[in-house]
């Protein structure tokens, strides 16, 4: 079950894809941080967003 805690705001303002240096969009219904260049949306769990290529899921 994923916690549905919120990243802390300052840390979302500096992240970017890791795939296309691009920033990422918040999608707080769906707990993800989107990258729409890349055609993916990284998980946040536990309030941490994880931003590994492998555990991203393709839109």
């Amino acid at each position: 079950m994923t916690d549905r805690r919120e990243p802390d705001p300052r840390l979302l303002a500096v992240l970017v894809c890791p795939v296309t240096r691009t920033p990422l969009r918040h999608d707080r219904e769906a707990g993800e941080l989107i990258s729409e260049r890349a055609g993916l949306a990284y998980p946040i769990r536990d309030g941490i967003p994880v931003m590994l290529v492998e555990e991203a899921r393709k839109l």
